[in-house]
């Protein structure tokens, strides 16, 4: 099950305007260099919550895939990928290590809420 936090993450994320979306992915894609990947490996939840959050991510961006992809082609998967990154994290802080954590939420911060890695 999501926790609070995960849930209202994925609804503001996923409401942002494009450009802010394509911003957050072009930054993950940034940060894989930088302990990203790492970290995303780290931050992988249980088969069924991991289903349940993918779930929600598509539900909530399936209705604006046209209009991602018509700011930029792709957009949409990027979207998907980036909110479902953060998401994990989120769902995941207490056991990432600080920077792990840090990384992993970076691309939303100022975007979406994030809570803190102990709250």
């Amino acid at each position: 099950m999501l926790d609070a936090d995960t849930e209202q993450f994925v609804e503001v994320a996923a409401a942002l305007p494009a450009d802010q979306l394509e911003a957050a992915f072009d930054r993950l894609v940034d940060l894989r260099a930088e302990g990203g990947k790492e970290a995303s490996r780290a931050a992988v939840p249980s088969a069924s919550v991991n289903s349940e959050l993918d779930h929600r991510i598509r539900a909530a961006l399936l209705p604006r895939a046209d209009e991602l992809d018509a700011h930029l082609t792709g957009l949409h998967s990027d979207a998907r990928a980036a909110i479902s990154t953060t998401a994990r994290a989120i769902l995941t802080r207490r056991r990432l290590t600080a920077e792990q954590f840090a990384v992993l939420v970076e691309p939303f911060a100022g975007r979406a809420p994030v809570p803190a890695q102990d709250g």
